[in-house]
């Protein structure tokens, strides 16, 4: 292998990677991104303008600790990209007691001094009157989360790693990615792109990374949809973000900002595979109605005309947990994948993670719960 030009390369610009470019380009490494598209763009898992960020987490020690660095990142970004990033909405997590269970999550947050409330049906009723819940619903509530501008947070992070001496090749798939002690090389259309290290953050299209790299993943097609309200108790600065986990399944959604009620099916989808057409929302009649029938149910006057729709990919682990871990092979090429439809809220402080890695060779944070070697 011939002599490397960059320090490193970051195979997959999309959250976590477009963050670590950022984080790598600003301690001076020599850093090349690669993706197959142009990002921010609708061919991932950061798309359709908002996601979720809440601190009271399963597995809370992994966790937390996590939600609560990348917090802290996404506010310094805002103030260095001149821009809302975070609106803190505050997130209540509603659930049947019949067909789910927060289990330590209360006290796992307060342990870490996350704010979080415990609230029955007819509190939650009061609080926000859009929703019909029975009596027997239990909510959590996080006052200090909100929800994410996704697609600004991606533009944020390129134009600084891009300002900080990072290169971006887009529209641009990696067909083949080989290491040895020389560095790590990226075989495209292209030609070849040599570093001495990488890090492979490919979301859903791992899978074009075999057999260099593999590991348990099931990307999904999620369908979300955007449905009119008849009433501003469900607008911006009235209405959280919400998670429901009901016999309907495992929602999570966002209030009107002007242009419907945001809601998706966390545990739906169907499967999908790299190279396979991605078929747009309403290409299944349970796209709709999947979705049209849980806020009729719970948030009646936000079931009106369906205003916005997409179709965004998930990638699940078989255990819904991350993947944070080097090659088992290849110490000087880093994996983060398997985000399993909750790591956009993360990616600052990922991106970071990755940075520390592999500049500095450690890091703060306990990663055990993320080994690859857990799959191999």
């Amino acid at each position: 292998m011939s002599a490397p030009i960059y320090d490193v390369m970051v195979v997959g610009a999309g959250s976590a990677g477009m963050s670590a470019g950022y984080h790598l380009a600003r301690r001076g490494a020599r850093v090349l991104l690669i993706d197959a598209f142009d990002p921010p763009h609708r061919e991932g898992s950061h798309h359709g303008e908002t996601r979720l960020i809440r601190h009271a987490y399963k597995k809370g020690s992994a966790y937390i600790s996590l939600a609560l660095r990348a917090d802290e990142l996404w506010r310094e970004l805002e103030q260095l990209a001149g821009t809302t990033l975070l609106v803190r909405s505050g997130v209540i997590n509603i659930a049947d007691p019949e067909h789910y269970s927060f289990g330590s999550r209360p006290d796992d947050a307060r342990a870490f001094g996350v704010s979080v409330e415990m609230l029955d049906g007819a509190e939650m009723r009061r609080r926000w009157p859009g929703l019909d819940l029975p009596d027997h619903f239990i909510g959590m509530y996080e006052p200090e989360a909100g929800y994410l501008f996704s697609e600004r947070a991606i533009a944020a992070y390129r134009r600084l790693a891009e300002a900080a001496g990072a290169k971006l090749v887009t529209n641009t798939p990696v067909l083949r990615v080989t290491a040895d002690q020389a560095g790590v090389a990226a075989e495209t259309a292209e030609g070849v792109f040599r570093a001495e290290k990488a890090l492979l953050s490919a979301g859903a299209w791992f899978e074009q990374l075999e057999p260099f790299v593999r590991f348990p993943l099931r990307p999904l097609r999620i369908p979300v949809g955007w449905f009119g309200t008849e009433s501003a108790e469900y607008r911006a600065g009235e209405f959280p973000g919400f998670t429901l986990h009901t016999a309907e399944g495992g929602f999570y959604g966002f209030p009107d900002l002007g242009g419907g009620l945001k809601i998706g099916k966390h545990d739906g989808g169907r499967d999908w595979r790299p190279g396979e057409p991605l078929h747009p929302f309403g290409h299944y009649e349970t796209d709709e109605q999947s979705l049209r029938q849980v806020v009729q149910k719970y948030m009646p006057r936000a079931a009106g005309p369906l205003l916005q729709s997409s179709v965004c990919k998930y990638e699940f682990t078989p255990d819904e947990d991350f993947v944070i871990d080097r090659h088992p092979q290849h110490p000087n090429v880093l994996v983060i994948g398997g985000l399993s439809g909750h790591g956009f809220k993360f990616a600052s402080a990922l991106g970071e993670i990755a940075a520390d890695l592999l500049l500095n060779g450690s890091t703060r944070f306990d990663l055990g719960a993320f080994s690859l070697s857990r799959f191999i």
